[in-house]
């Protein structure tokens, strides 16, 4: 008898020290068109953002993390691990009157978490197509969906506006249209979404919330409101005379105390110590009156819909009590279709499982704060613009045509400020007046004042050497070092000429495995005016 329980104990005792452990709960924030310079961790002085601030000097600030300059492509390679070139995503976004989405031969990662277990719900902006109910949130891979198909609309009716002509509303839960959300703040919404699903949720089991918020994207353009927010927020920055950088400012403070809710309810249910939270933008932010916005960069060059440091790299954190290392600064690149292999490696999945992707598996360098894993990102080879760039290493190439944003849009833009600003800084006047610009830049940069703020924010030196010496505007072919020039100021590439053709090279081999573009047509039968005023998967 007492051989049989030691041999029972003993069996007890294995199991216990083979058990696997609970796999983590995955949240994913994304924050839509949020500039680099729109978080007091990145140093902003106009926009505290405090709860979004404790999180990420808690867990792990991503300062060397790359994504798409635009929306869908960036939120397609989150959600498949593939770069926009290998989906079709490389140029442009797909709008509400395209009939192409994410392709269905891809599974992507709510997908492949529920073969681990996970329980799987989306909020917000999908935006990876919708003319099929197929393409849509609830035939790939989430279980719930509360938000809106298509890449922008107004904050209060939940209309979206592709263009002129192509006006509808575009609200939904799970598979059906709902017209009960008109009036509430899509903010608060998301938010409450959130907090109510993980309050309902069943702990016991994993799970994956995808919150992709709408803030702080513009809302309707050119018929509507575009900067949206409660007066309570923006009227909470009295520090800024300017009417639009107020209302982003709102937007952004609205969001800060989304997440911080969001983090609340984790904890009350006791789900945060075993949960990993993403936090990123989509891209950089559309400054200076660009699709009517008021988000700023600075001091990095370009904005949203280029390829300059200003459009593609992200503002980012990861934050989890299960990291073993936390409280850094990661100076490792990063792209966002990593985040793929990362995520499914944390949550206990093999990454080998994955089959071909693009991403590489994070987790053990984020989480003890290991070497570099990466060397290379591809920024993007987009032939209908005819622009394309990569960074190798510490040199990033940018090669242009003629007649794309990234040409059009490769100056510095400091946030509005004064109440005269949405003129005088207006991105399109600052290109026209670049000489009488430079000179105001330079007072700007040597004088850029700090935040007060509890953690001290991470501070990008454009190089006092490159601010008086050198100031070179977009060329077709244009190399940079970035370590010790971030905001791309000066142009080396005569001199440099073997290492121009080393990363050329680098992007003949990507474009050799390049896919076609899949969102160049408009089909006209997607009109709302033709379903009843709404935004529908119009080839069902």
């Amino acid at each position: 008898m007492y051989g049989l329980r030691y041999f029972t104990m003993l069996n007890l005792l294995a199991t216990v020290c083979t058990a696997v452990p609970p796999r983590p709960h995955i949240v994913i924030v994304v924050a839509d068109d949020l500039g680099w310079n729109d978080v007091s961790f990145h140093g902003s002085n106009q926009i505290p953002t405090p709860n979004i601030d404790s999180l990420a000097h808690s867990g792990i600030i991503l300062n060397k993390y790359y994504v798409s300059p635009l929306c869908t492509p960036t939120r397609g390679a989150l959600m498949s691990g593939l770069h926009p070139i290998h989906t079709g995503l490389q140029t442009s976004v797909i709008e509400g009157f395209h009939p192409f989405g994410l392709p269905l031969n891809i599974t992507i990662l709510p997908q492949w978490l529920q073969t681990l277990g996970y329980r799987t719900h989306m909020i917000g902006k999908w935006h990876l197509g919708s003319y099929k109910s197929e393409y849509t949130p609830m035939y790939r891979g989430f279980e719930s969906f509360t938000g809106y198909h298509n890449s922008h609309g107004d904050y209060y009716d939940h209309s979206s506006e592709a263009s002129e002509g192509y006006f509808g509303y575009d609200f939904w839960r799970n598979t059906d249209l709902d017209y009960t959300s008109i009036g509430q703040y899509s903010t608060t919404l998301f938010t409450e979404k959130a907090v109510d699903i993980i309050k309902e949720h069943d702990t016991h089991e994993p799970i994956f919330l995808y919150l992709s918020y709408q803030a702080v994207h513009p809302g309707n353009t050119p018929s509507g409101n575009p900067l949206q927010a409660p007066s309570s927020y923006v009227n909470s920055h009295p520090n800024i005379e300017s009417k639009e950088r107020k209302q982003y400012a709102g937007m952004v403070a609205a969001l800060d105390d989304g997440i911080a809710a969001v983090i609340d309810e984790l904890k009350s249910r006791d789900m945060y110590n075993n949960s990993v939270i993403l936090f990123t933008t989509d891209n950089g932010g559309g400054a200076n009156g660009f699709m009517e916005g008021a988000a700023s960069n600075f001091p990095l060059r370009g904005m949203k819909s280029t390829l300059w440091e200003g459009g593609v790299r992200g503002v980012a954190f990861l934050h989890s009590p299960l990291l073993q290392s936390s409280g850094y600064i990661s100076e490792n690149l990063i792209h966002v279709c990593d985040w793929l292999p990362t995520l499914y490696s944390a949550a206990g999945g093999n990454p080998a499982d994955l089959g071909d992707n693009d991403g590489h598996d994070m987790w053990e360098m984020l989480s003890t704060n290991g070497n570099q894993v990466r060397n290379e990102i591809l920024h993007n080879i987009d032939p209908g613009l005819s622009e394309e760039a990569i960074r190798v290493g510490e040199y990033k190439l940018v090669v242009l045509g003629n007649n794309n944003r990234s040409m059009e849009m490769d100056g510095w833009y400091p946030p509005y400020q004064r109440a005269d600003d949405s003129t005088r800084l207006h991105y399109l006047n600052i290109r026209a007046g670049m000489s009488k610009y430079k000179l105001f830049l330079r007072e700007i940069l040597l004088n850029k004042q700090k935040v007060a703020c509890k953690y001290c924010p991470i501070d990008i030196s454009c190089g006092i050497t490159n601010i008086f010496h050198s100031f070179h505007e977009a060329s077709h072919v244009n190399l940079f070092h970035i370590p010790s020039d971030p905001c791309e100021l000066r142009n080396i590439a005569v001199g440099n000429e073997a290492i121009v053709q080393r990363l050329l090279d680098k992007l003949n081999s990507y474009a050799e495995t390049m896919v076609p573009i899949g969102n160049l047509t408009i089909d006209p039968n997607s009109n709302p005016r033709l379903h009843r005023g709404a935004w529908v998967p119009w080839q069902d």
